[in-house]
């Protein structure tokens, strides 16, 4: 069933050789492009930046973490909490210590990339 709105006939612009149906059947779907929001809602926050900043140094404890940041380990706990939810960090404990870090490498390279766009400009 075509789409009246990717019509090229209609009313706009006269770009007769752009393939929209076929652009349009390749976008990203609604599910995934919920899900890429949510990652980047995530990183949408300076705390949660900054942990993940640390982390992609080394593995560190909750402890560690909150003296790097200044801040007190619940804060720290309930923003590590977010981004374990969120699959970008992961935990592992030693006895009664729990440490933290980056998921994958994927999490590294977004950041990575995202740091080096923002000094490209």
């Amino acid at each position: 069933m075509n789409n009246p709105l990717l019509d090229q006939s209609s009313e706009g612009c006269t770009h007769s050789d752009i393939p929209l149906q076929e652009i349009k059947q390749r976008m990203i779907n609604d599910h995934s492009a919920s899900r890429l929001a949510e990652l980047f809602k995530a990183l949408g926050d300076p705390t949660r930046i900054k942990l993940i900043g640390a982390l992609l140094h080394q593995e560190l404890c909750v402890h560690d973490l909150s003296v790097l940041l200044e801040m007190g380990q619940s804060a720290v706990s309930h923003q590590l909490r977010y981004l374990r939810n969120m699959r970008m960090v992961k935990r592992r404990k030693s006895g009664k210590t729990v440490f933290y870090s980056l998921d994958d490498s994927h999490i590294e390279q977004i950041f990575l990339q995202t740091l080096q766009h923002l000094d490209h400009g």
